[in-house]
């Protein structure tokens, strides 16, 4: 190389440096991109249990096109959320981050109400935010239980484009709406009138904007499903994110006409295959639009099955407890990903959760993560694309805004243990339970006394854990009195 050549080298490698040096960090700046700019689909269920589908193991129910999907994509089995309900797991996913650092996760109220007065903070950055500034168009459709005043919901929050239901499809109880009992909540679903979609007095919203309510949660899902087609349609031209997040399997339960009462496991297997369905429906736009090998698409649930809803609640399989609780069951869920002729195919048995997604969809987008706040995501494109190891070793489990588990590779401790909803009172342990979750995914054989070294490696981290840990203004607090 000659002299010249080599000084406008120099030159260009040192104005690249000071280039990066005076990127903002809190603006998510664009970094150099790569050849290929994938779209994204998220599809997020809602208490779907572990256990649930037919490529994770269900007898009964049929999930033909999730079975596909994970046969040629990529089926994990040590996959986790943020929280084991609805709101933190939701903003875990959307920030990259554990909810307690936004405040989303509340010392009393769990998830938000239609008389909450807050959501997502305006500090947060989300993914679609993140997205848009490498100038992707973003859409969400379904549930978005983050706030369901107009400056907490997706529209404010980086989407260009919502349709759906602000919060749970449980919520805007007609019956129940002047009832503070727990207990008249949970009488309510021993009754008929939980089978009729008119006793939800949920709205559905296009943007800001309530256009039918009570919402008909008889056909949600097909709607859903055709706003996404019709989405990925209309935006093929250029990149997009779009994040699919069904009320559905969340009681009450309801199916369309196509689905209803075809299922030889009840209603709950009726939902699920409608959910199946729609997941075929979206890969197969995707693939006759010519988009499949230029999307990436995911599909996983918000937490674990809610238990106490006996056959209308899903299953954990093999997995202790529900959702709720910070046993396997209630924050270890399904996850597939999938793009053809890009992702390798395989059954990854590495740790990965949904605030990886951030860190994966910024890399693969060529956006840099902020670094003005603590991050708790991933890149898991290295896993995607090259069947190596992922980098994620651990896991926390927060219930409410304690930490009761914390994961450290193939080991777990539980400090604090609670069953789900009606279960016994929280017990604090002295020594702390330890499973090896490789050996024992149910969590029955508590090893702690012959692993000693374990506990202490575990206990070293959940100090350094702490020390960097500021806890966000509890969001979930302040509801508006009746």
């Amino acid at each position: 190389m000659n002299n010249n050549l080599m000084t406008l080298r120099n030159r260009l490698v040192a104005l690249t440096l000071v280039s990066f040096s005076l990127l903002s960090c809190s603006e998510s700046a664009t970094i150099e991109q790569s050849s290929k700019k994938y779209n994204y689909v998220v599809i997020f269920a809602d208490d779907m249990g572990y256990g649930d589908l037919g490529v994770y193991g269900h007898p009964t129910i049929k999930t033909p096109y999730l079975d596909q999907m994970a046969a040629e994509g990529q089926k994990w089995t040590n996959f986790y959320v943020g929280a084991s309900v609805c709101t933190p797991s939701r903003a875990a996913l959307l920030t990259g981050r554990l909810p307690i650092r936004s405040g989303m996760a509340g010392e009393h109220n769990r998830v938000l109400f239609p008389d909450s007065e807050h959501g997502l903070p305006e500090s947060e950055l989300t993914i679609a935010e993140q997205l848009k500034e490498g100038g992707y168009a973003t859409a969400c459709i379904g549930k978005w239980h983050l706030g369901h005043k107009e400056q907490y919901l997706p529209t404010n929050n980086g989407f260009d484009y919502y349709f759906g239901i602000p919060y749970s499809n449980d919520m805007g109880n007609v019956i129940l709406q002047n009832a503070n009992s727990y207990q008249s909540y949970f009488d309510f679903w021993k009754g008929p009138e939980r089978q009729k979609t008119a006793s939800f007095n949920v709205p559905l919203m296009r943007n800001t904007e309530i256009i039918e309510r009570p919402a008909d949660q008889n056909t949600i899902t097909k709607r859903y499903t055709e706003e996404a087609v019709q989405y990925i349609k209309q935006n093929k031209e250029k990149p997009f994110f779009l994040y699919l997040a069904h009320n559905l399997p969340h009681v009450p339960l309801f199916a369309s006409d196509d689905f209803r009462g075809k299922s030889l496991r009840g209603i709950y297997g009726d939902v699920v295959e409608e959910i199946d369905f729609s997941v075929g429906q979206v890969l197969n736009t995707l693939k006759d639009e010519g988009l499949a090998e230029n999307t990436i698409v995911v599909f996983t649930s918000d937490n674990g099955p809610w238990l106490i809803m006996n056959s209308e609640g899903g299953s954990a399989g093999l997995l202790k407890d529900g959702k709720g609780s910070t046993w396997e069951g209630g924050m270890r869920e399904p996850c597939i990903f999938w793009s053809p002729g890009n992702i390798k195919p395989g059954v990854i048995a590495d740790l990965g959760t949904t605030m990886d997604l951030f860190a994966t969809f910024s890399s693969l987008s060529g956006l840099e993560i902020p670094n003005d706040c603590e991050m708790d995501s991933v890149d898991l494109s290295s896993v995607l694309f090259e069947n190596k190891a992922s980098d994620r070793n651990d896991m926390f489990y927060y219930r409410n805004r304690e930490l009761y588990a914390v994961r450290l590779g193939e080991y777990k401790a539980h400090f604090i243990t609670q069953g789900a909803y009606g279960q016994p009172a929280k017990e604090y342990h002295e020594t702390p339970l330890l499973y090896n979750l490789n050996v024992d995914p149910s969590e029955k054989y508590d090893i702690s006394m012959e692993h000693p070294e374990v506990l202490a490696e575990i206990e070293k981290l959940v100090e350094e854990h702490d020390s960097k840990m500021v806890k966000g203004e509890d969001q979930l607090e302040s509801r508006t009195p009746n």
